[in-house]
């Protein structure tokens, strides 16, 4: 399941989607359809353009603080943030992007619930310790007591997510502060919404910082192009849970 929830995406990305409109331009002798296509490419690899999209995503507010939000039964923190790393000891995880794990600790430290919850991500083509396991040792060492600290089964994706901090908190209340990306937090409080927990979002790990307009930003680049895609699949992803929860109902 794993995999349709990566290819599908993929498949309609607009990369993708530019090189089915080349080869139909191709095939049909129809070239302004190719010239369509690589405009609307362009566009989209703008700094400006993708920006502006991403901004979409995270336009959830400033960043909190955890005066911002209210004490609940548990803090959740979405996998994420680690990759794999070979040494001559073995494989280990090494950071990649610790915001989420940062703002876990955040309000732990400020006790806005009695425990947190990190969730054992672990993808079928990754290697290595799962990434739980980096984060729990790391949270002890920060002073955070073992027995605050909760780790759920394995899980694939965001909906893996909801349902196993659901399974561990049947018996431990239902109101959760879930912490995670702000591009990612429209579809993962959808998810959990969607179990039955009450959510409060405490979006970190902000992509877009202030920044002032220049030239360059108006010049085609391939990252500014991964960052389109990146909207592309937040956005599906996002709908699909929102179509889930709607046939639900």
């Amino acid at each position: 399941m794993i995999y349709l929830h990566k290819i599908l995406p993929a498949l309609l990305s607009p990369y993708s989607l530019f090189l089915i409109f080349i080869i139909v331009g191709l095939v049909k002798r129809k070239y302004a359809i190719i010239w369509a296509a690589l405009i609307v490419v362009l566009i989209l690899s703008t700094p400006v353009v993708s920006s502006f999209l991403f901004a979409q995503l995270e336009v959830v507010g400033s960043r909190k603080t955890p005066a911002d939000v209210q004490p609940a039964d548990a803090i959740v923190v979405l996998s994420g943030m680690t990759h794999s790393i070979r040494t001559e000891k073995g494989i280990i995880s090494e950071w990649n992007d610790p915001d989420r794990f940062f703002g876990g600790m955040e309000l732990i430290k400020a006790k806005k619930a009695p425990v947190i919850i990190f969730t054992k991500g672990k993808l079928p083509w990754k290697i290595g310790p799962p990434e739980s396991e980096l984060l729990q040792a790391t949270a002890i060492q920060m002073g955070v007591h073992p027995q605050q600290i909760l780790v759920t089964g394995e899980v694939e994706t965001t909906e893996d997510e909801s349902r196993e901090v659901k399974k561990i908190l049947q018996s431990k209340g239902n109101q959760i502060i879930l912490v995670t990306s702000a591009f990612h937090i429209r579809r993962a409080k959808i998810a959990f919404e969607n179990v039955g927990l009450e959510v409060q979002s405490y979006p970190v790990d902000f992509k877009l910082g202030e920044y002032a307009l220049t030239p360059m930003d108006f010049i085609p680049n391939p990252g500014s192009l991964a960052t389109t895609e990146k909207c592309v699949k937040e956005l599906m992803g996002t709908v699909y849970y929102a179509l889930k929860v709607f046939m639900k109902g």
